[in-house]
């Protein structure tokens, strides 16, 4: 597949890599010749220096001949230009475009640009992903990771394991016999830095991050099995006000169960954008570090408090000083990866990757076959995939045991019509199963491979 990625930035580079990785025929568009630089020596892709809306630009680039572009500059403008030029000049049959802008997206979710008029197939939009994934970590606190799969039916955890953990030095092969009728299995393990699918006679140690998916009915089970406690989350705090503060108070708003929300954002025009537009969240205009200001907020009696503003370090030290207070579980949103391994010796509970989420989306659009769902973990580290098993995969018709799956992958659960099953060594794998499977990166290509032979790009 040969695909042109506009956007050189962090999202662009992770998509890069990610695509090149798999053999594919990459080409990175960057007015910066420095990041261009950077991607093309550190990833198997060309690069091509200048602005990605020029269809010369666009031309260099290859795409007479390119089967995808996907649009991911820091302007929402170059990037609806350029899937209007690759529609419009280069027939380029699919185009993904990343946008910020409210309007824009109001406009285009509500269906007033039509696809004949602006032709993006897929607009993906960082502060909606983010506050989704918000939500999500919101509606699991005593897990730091948390992703849905097999449309509602199963979940991801990402469970931190501590002493009191009552799994502890216990082999995985173990649980099935200890938790008959739990439907979870762990399907990767971070130790030492490093992230690796287990192996049955594996223990799980104080100090690892664990991937586990289970059914979704047997989340609040999975979670006291691993020594965690739920609580609900009925008072919240967000520090940043801005595009995804905003996001996640009106998504607060909006559930069922009554939530009290309070906002602070520094920036004053931006504290009063929020308060305007929203209903029943209280917004306070100061800084999120301030120590009375979070008094006044409340986060002494909070359940919850997320740091989303736009820089890193004053999430982390907004997180700290919720702690500090007294605040039981605090997310920080985190853009650089290199920070993330802080949150555990900063006494974190969980944090959101804008990056990881952004990819994830990304990624859910352009793989092989009949891919429902992709979720990238840690630094693009693994891969949570999502599948339609087609009947010339040649896993088809084969019970998992007779499956040669790479070291680094791990069955998750398996759809057959309308159940979710526990992976078993005799369950025999049929068309039209929907399988959920987790891989390091590095054999991300092989499963792919199993999941199909006839390569279906869109």
């Amino acid at each position: 597949m040969k695909v042109i990625i506009c956007g050189a930035g962090q999202v662009g580079w992770q998509i890069a890599r990610h695509l090149s990785g798999e053999h594919n025929d990459v080409t990175v568009v960057d007015s910066n010749p420095e990041l261009v630089r950077l991607a093309t020596d550190t990833l198997d892709v060309q690069g091509i220096a200048g602005f990605a809306s020029y269809p010369d630009v666009l031309d260099r680039a290859g795409a007479r001949d390119a089967d995808m572009v996907i649009a991911a500059t820091h302007s929402d403008e170059v990037n609806m230009v350029v899937c209007q030029v690759a529609h419009s000049v280069f027939s380029i049959q699919r185009k993904i475009a990343r946008l910020r802008a409210k309007s824009y997206l109001h406009a285009i979710y509500t269906d007033l640009y039509r696809r004949d008029h602006l032709p993006i197939d897929v607009v993906i939009s960082p502060e909606r992903e983010v506050a989704a994934a918000a939500m999500l970590r919101l509606s699991a606190p005593a897990a730091f990771d948390i992703e849905t799969f097999m449309e509602g039916k199963a979940q991801l955890l990402g469970i931190q394991i501590e002493e009191d953990c009552p799994i502890v030095n216990t082999p995985l092969r173990q649980l099935s016999d200890l938790f008959s009728t739990l439907r979870a299995i762990v399907v990767g393990i971070r130790r030492d830095g490093s992230l690796f699918a287990p192996e049955p006679g594996d223990q799980v140690f104080v100090g690892d991050a664990c991937y586990v998916f289970c059914h979704s009915d047997d989340v609040s089970r999975t979670i006291e099995v691993f020594g965690k406690k739920e609580k609900r989350q009925d008072r919240v705090v967000l520090v940043g006000g801005g595009n995804v503060g905003l996001e996640v108070a009106k998504a607060l708003e909006g559930r069922e169960s009554r939530v009290r929300a309070k906002v602070i954002e520094k920036n004053r025009k931006s504290a009063e954008h929020a308060a305007e537009a929203l209903e029943r969240t209280i917004v306070l205009n100061g800084d999120g570090l301030d120590r009375n200001l979070m008094s006044e907020a409340g986060i002494e009696r909070a359940d919850a408090m997320l740091a989303v503003t736009d820089d890193d370090k004053t999430n982390l030290l907004a997180a700290v000083r919720a702690k500090a207070q007294g605040c039981p579980f605090a997310i920080a949103l985190i853009n650089d990866p290199t920070l993330v391994p802080l949150t555990n010796h900063l006494g974190i509970d969980a944090y959101i990757n804008p990056r990881a989420t952004t990819v994830s989306s990304i990624l859910r659009h352009i793989r092989y076959g009949r891919v429902r769902q992709v979720y990238s973990l840690g630094d693009a580290e693994a891969e949570m995939i999502e599948a339609q098993v087609l009947s010339t995969s040649p896993i088809a018709g084969k019970a998992i045991r007779e499956i040669d799956f790479p070291e680094g992958a791990l069955v998750g659960g398996i759809v057959k019509g309308d159940k979710l099953l526990r992976p078993r060594g005799d369950l025999r794998i049929e068309e039209g199963d929907v399988i959920a499977i987790f891989a390091v990166s590095s054999d991300v290509p092989e499963v792919e491979r199993l999941l199909q032979v006839s390569i279906d790009y869109f």
